[in-house]
């Protein structure tokens, strides 16, 4: 896939079905990113910078990609 469609698959399931997300601490985010990167596909996950204090937005297209995330970085991710 080119980058114009890796954009504009991931907006796609963001829109229609929403996907799944999980909120993780900020100093985790290089961690998060590079867990997702070895783990996934570029079209199957983003992320949202800074969506509140100390707190990074990873999004997922599968629920089982972010249970994997959940559990990865459970003592610091969202419950």
């Amino acid at each position: 896939m080119t980058p114009i469609e890796i954009f504009e698959y991931k907006q796609r399931w963001k829109r229609d079905g929403g996907g799944y997300s999980v909120r993780l601490h900020s100093d985790l985010g290089l961690q998060g990113k590079d867990f997702c990167k070895v783990m996934m596909m570029k079209q199957q996950w983003d992320m949202t910078g800074w969506t509140a204090v100390y707190e990074h937005t990873f999004h997922f297209e599968y629920k089982q990609d972010a249970d994997m995330f959940r559990n990865k970085f459970k003592k610091y991710a969202d419950k």
